[in-house]
């Protein structure tokens, strides 16, 4: 494993003792590759997602960035389908800017609440 990863498997681990989704406010996760970027409402009491979105949906080419901010509204609309308003931010161990960071921000225009 590369030593980017296992500190970053590390921040996550660090992250993660402290965050936890319930039924009232259920975690966001986000998960970004080189290509692609996924996000997921997950319950993890009951240990169920609830909504997710990806970039592999979306038919358009567009930057990473502007596939990030589109991912953001999906999840922010198929969260409100599921009848969840707010969540807890969960950036996986990456650093809070670029795409993670768009996300986030066309997620709470979309109407959620972190």
């Amino acid at each position: 494993m590369l030593e980017k990863e296992k500190r970053r498997l590390k921040i996550k681990a660090h992250i993660r003792r402290k965050i936890h989704g319930t039924a009232e406010r259920p975690r966001l996760s986000v998960f970004r590759s080189n290509k692609q970027i996924y996000a997921q409402v997950i319950d993890d009491q009951c240990g169920k997602t609830l909504a997710s979105a990806s970039s592999l949906k979306i038919e358009e080419k567009l930057p990473k960035k502007e596939l990030a901010a589109k991912v953001g509204e999906l999840i922010a609309k198929n969260a409100k389908e599921a009848g969840i308003e707010k969540v807890v931010f969960d950036r996986n161990g990456y650093l809070y800017h670029g795409r993670v960071k768009e996300l986030a921000d066309a997620a709470r225009k979309g109407g959620l609440k972190f």
